[in-house]
């Protein structure tokens, strides 16, 4: 029992307030039903035909005068029923009108905090704010609040998340940033041009439709595969300009931030200590220019991309802040696979290449596309050998590192005796670097 006089728990006495989102809200939620509408036209193209051609004006007007107030309606009860708050040491996210959901967030499991703003979200000042949360594959989300809101809340949920105190975190404000990289517009083009599934892509778009034309003349089957190919190029082509429009990468006390984006600006943070796997990808025909681009797994996060093209001295250097200690292995600290290993997969077995590291477990593969994949052995979380019956006959075998971010690395043919060894000695490595590593803190 508690004495009348005594104290109670911080959080229980403080009055939580909940806050409501922009008023803008509404007008993005009330498109819901008519989604509904429109994917079932999309879904039924003949049914939506016969329907549309059996409405008269009458009928057509009175179903607007219904829909239009019920989608209004619709938005402004799910803008109305959904609040959030922080508290001491979660954020609260209540939504639902007939089915509540109340979403608890604890804030030292949150990872990363993106604010995004698309086109028309810039135009009317908001932003949305998304939440990587350790432990869960979907992103919670707050949209939408006030660009400044936005901003204001991220950088208290962060330093909620550093530890810092309730009282004190409002005060912290956002931490300063340091530019270390910025992809120009005119290189980030070229690079584009210069990349193989561009063309690919573009080629099957404008082959494959004529050749089904020709063979079926069945205007809805050419449609049904083009417009998924010209959207496949377009999405290889233009919509990765769009997406990746001036991108850059800066530092902060909070990790590294990514901003770009033409139409769509994001804000993007790499958690620290949550990146799994670093890859280094250089396509052919970037290979005369210096180019590469940089990749991540990180654990629990959609983040994928680091850096979209940059000179590889620069990549590097991005590639230290996010594994702190670690030196890229050149091209001649790799060990090639055995010659042997021809027989196995005949000319593409001169693109692997395994170097093993104080730091890092690094695995090269492709011949065409090269791709070196960086592993901290504090991040390994299991590695086996196999081997098929040809590479048995051959004497070589494959190394599998799997990390936290549910991803394999491989280091493919090698010698089937150093991969016995390597086996035993990459556990002892990871088993030393999880008990050095640095604990995984916001602004450390």
């Amino acid at each position: 029992m508690t004495a009348p006089g005594a104290a109670q728990a911080p959080e229980a006495a403080a009055e939580i307030t909940e806050r409501r989102l922009h008023p803008v809200t509404p007008l993005r939620r009330a498109w819901a039903p008519v989604a509904v509408l429109f994917g079932w036209a999309v879904h039924d193209p003949d049914g939506a035909q016969r329907q549309l051609t059996r409405l008269t004006t009458t009928t057509l007007l009175i179903g607007l005068a219904v829909l239009i107030p019920a989608a209004a309606l619709y938005g402004f009860c799910s803008w109305w029923f959904t609040h959030f708050a922080v508290t001491g040491n979660e954020l609260r996210i209540r939504t639902g009108l007939v089915f509540r959901r109340t979403a608890h967030i604890r804030l030292e499991r949150i990872q990363a905090i993106d604010v995004t703003q698309p086109l028309l979200a810039r135009v009317a000042g908001v932003a949305k704010l998304k939440l990587d949360v350790i432990g869960t594959d979907k992103k919670d989300e707050l949209a939408f609040l006030g660009a400044d809101e936005a901003r204001t809340l991220r950088a208290e949920l962060l330093a909620r998340a550093a530890g810092f105190a309730p009282e004190t975190a409002h005060e912290v404000g956002e931490a300063p940033v340091r530019q270390l990289l910025r992809v120009p517009p005119g290189v980030l083009a070229l690079a584009l041009v210069l990349t193989g599934a561009t063309w690919g892509s573009l080629a099957a778009a404008l082959v494959v439709p004529p050749v089904l034309w020709l063979v079926t003349h069945s205007l809805w089957t050419v449609l049904a595969v083009a417009l998924p190919l010209l959207g496949a190029a377009g999405a290889s082509s233009a919509g990765r300009f769009v997406a990746e429009y001036d991108w850059t990468v800066g530092e902060s006390p909070d990790g590294l931030r990514i901003d770009h984006g033409l139409l769509d600006r994001a804000h993007e943070t790499v958690p620290p200590g949550r990146v799994q796997t670093v890859r280094i990808v250089e396509p052919l025909l970037w290979r005369r220019r210096g180019w590469v681009r940089v990749e991540l797994d990180v654990a629990g996060s959609s983040n994928s991309v680091l850096v979209p093209v940059a000179p590889r001295a620069l990549a590097e250097e991005v590639v230290a802040r996010v594994l702190p200690g670690v030196s890229v292995p050149g091209p001649a600290a790799l060990s090639p696979a055995p010659r042997r290993a021809r027989w196995c997969v005949p000319l593409w077995w001169r693109g692997y290449g395994l170097a093993v590291t104080d730091a890092v477990f690094a695995a090269r593969s492709g011949l065409l596309e090269r791709s070196l994949a960086l592993v901290p052995h504090a991040k390994v979380q299991s590695v086996r050998m196999t081997q098929g019956p040809w590479e048995r006959a051959r004497g070589v075998a494959d190394v599998c590192v799997d990390t936290g971010a549910n991803k394999t690395v491989r280091a493919r043919l090698r010698d089937a005796d150093e991969a016995r060894e390597l086996l035993a000695a990459q556990a002892e490595r990871s088993r030393t670097g999880r008990r050095d590593a640095r604990p995984d803190r916001w602004m450390a």
